[in-house]
């Protein structure tokens, strides 16, 4: 049993969170982790035990084009600020797991600078893929090579040559010595060379005991990655799709079929990191059509067999929407202070980080048992808790096994009768974990699921139009009588929507009024 397995993730993109410049100029260091110092009572106090942050390391832009994997990125500060910083956490009881991102290096990388000075002659020549002497590239280099999603800005290194994995695990070694890091997330892991993240693997396990070695894969067949020989977890990329469609489609069928595919890949010793939001994808809040959904996704995410983790500020249910060019909304800067740690999504976040600690021997280990499954209800069995969540708008009431007499909302506080099954009523959007009741339960303060539920916007008032129209040409019309013609020849066509009813009444001009009319056959 390891720290890992029990563990509740906190993901922090440094470099947007402290609000750095997009560019490193490699200027004098500049001590912005020091402001995320306060984050770590923040995180405490919401229940995580562990951070992922990263990428940490010298690099020339976002953070993935690493300039110098020993020297922290000087738009952050100094190696000292990141020892006091992961010593803080420790302090705190929060692991602390970094990037790795050793698949490709940046091109102000000591290796890739010494090949664009000599060239053939340079002994770094064989430290990346299929460098072409022969051929060119954007930058005028006189060579090419491989590199990571098409972008040359990323050179991929040669992880068969082991002058590189001998570096590399070098790297990790004093990572750990220098830093005492707890674990890595191996940046595009599914690319990785097997071999390289077996040797990563033996030396991890080597320089620290318990030490967590997880890979970002998006598809495939997770056990290829996560095994006794490679890694330790790989993202679960699979769950979250499921989590945000299962609840804008309405169909909890698909995480249920989710859960069963992904479980049947692994072994229940392997635990899969799940999410619903992180530095490359959407917010879970953005993504979600109905906002109050935000309930069930995080009951589902703190509930299901896996290792939660929640990306920084959607405890706040802030918004994020990917942009075609650029991930900075996805990676905002964010002053603590600014924010209300009474929030309902902060509160629901603390609320279900405390059930996890008091429960994490059935949500770490408890077995999973589907006890029902609808399109818009859905109630599982982890150990002896019962978890129970509603997707519909509308009160749902389902009866599911329950051996023990009686049961506690945890989240509610509403006390059921069981003694073989029990009937659970659950609110639109809602949901419950309910445990055994006993002098020991104690259910927590979270908000009702109405709080979650967001007002639909006002209808505008709908223009007043003449019930009577004369029987007179379109130009000697009046503006009212145009629009009155317009949606009378649109009902005729079809169901008139609000917007199209508001596009009609918002157009004033009797010009086009009468070419639009004209326009009906």
């Amino acid at each position: 049993m390891a720290w890992y397995d029990e563990a509740v993730f906190y993901h922090i993109y440094p470099l947007g969170l402290a609000g750095a410049p997009k560019t490193n100029d490699y200027s004098e260091p500049v001590h912005r982790l020091n402001t995320l110092v306060p984050w770590i009572e923040h995180i405490q106090g919401l229940g995580f035990t562990a951070l992922y942050i990263g990428p940490l390391f010298q690099s020339v832009g976002h953070g993935y084009e690493t300039t110098d994997y020993k020297t922290l990125d000087s738009r952050l500060g100094t190696n000292d600020d990141l020892k006091d910083f992961v010593a803080a956490c420790h302090d705190a009881g929060i692991r602390v797991v970094f990037d790795g991102v050793f698949n490709h290096t940046g091109r102000d990388f000591f290796a890739f600078k010494d090949i664009q000075r000599n060239r053939e002659s340079s002994p770094y020549r064989d430290w990346y893929c299929n460098v072409n002497f022969w051929g060119n590239n954007e930058y005028g280099d006189g060579f090419s090579y491989d590199n990571w999603g098409g972008y040359n800005l990323m050179a991929k290194l040669n992880q068969r040559n082991p002058a590189v994995r001998d570096y590399i695990c070098d790297v990790i070694r004093f990572w750990v010595s220098e830093f005492d890091v707890d674990g890595l997330r191996l940046d595009a892991a599914d690319v990785l060379d097997f071999d390289f993240m077996k040797a990563l693997r033996r030396t991890t396990d080597e320089v620290k005991p318990d030490f967590w070695l997880m890979g970002e894969v998006i598809h495939g067949d997770y056990s290829r990655w996560a095994n006794a020989q490679t890694l330790h977890s790989v993202t679960n990329y699979t769950l979250h799709k499921g989590l945000y469609s299962g609840h804008n489609d309405h169909n909890y069928f698909e995480i249920a079929h989710t859960v069963k595919y992904t479980s049947g890949m692994l072994p229940p010793s392997v635990k899969l990191y799940n999410f619903v939001d992180n530095h490359d994808v959407e917010r879970i809040y953005t993504k979600l059509q109905n906002k109050a959904h935000y309930l069930s996704v995080h009951i589902l995410l703190y509930t299901l067999p896996g290792v939660p983790s929640v990306y920084y500020g959607s405890e706040f249910g802030i918004e994020g929407k990917k942009e075609r060019f650029s991930d900075d909304s996805l990676r905002p800067a964010i002053d603590l202070a600014d924010q209300d740690p009474e929030n309902p999504y902060a509160k629901l976040i603390g609320a279900l980080g405390s059930i996890h600690a008091d429960y994490r021997n059935e949500l770490a280990w408890g077995d999973y048992r589907e006890l029902y499954l609808r399109t818009e209800q859905f109630a599982f069995a982890r150990g002896n808790l019962i978890v129970a969540v509603n997707n519909s708008d509308r009160e749902a009431s389902i009866v599911v096994d329950a051996p023990a007499a009686s049961y506690v909302g945890l989240l509610s506080g509403e006390k059921l009768v069981g003694g073989g099954s029990m009937e659970v009523t659950l609110p639109g959007c809602g949901g419950d974990i309910f445990a055994p009741d006993s002098d020991d339960v104690k259910p927590t303060e979270a908000p009702k699921a109405e709080v979650f539920k967001v007002p639909e916007p006002e209808k505008p008032e709908a223009a007043i139009l003449p019930t009577e129209i004369r029987d007179v040409p379109y130009e000697e019309m009046t503006v009212e009588e145009l629009q009155a013609v317009i949606l009378a020849k649109m009902a005729a066509n079809g169901p008139v929507t609000d917007q199209m009813r508001r596009d009609v009444t918002n157009n004033i001009w009797q010009d086009s009024l009468v070419s639009w009319a004209k326009s009906f056959r």
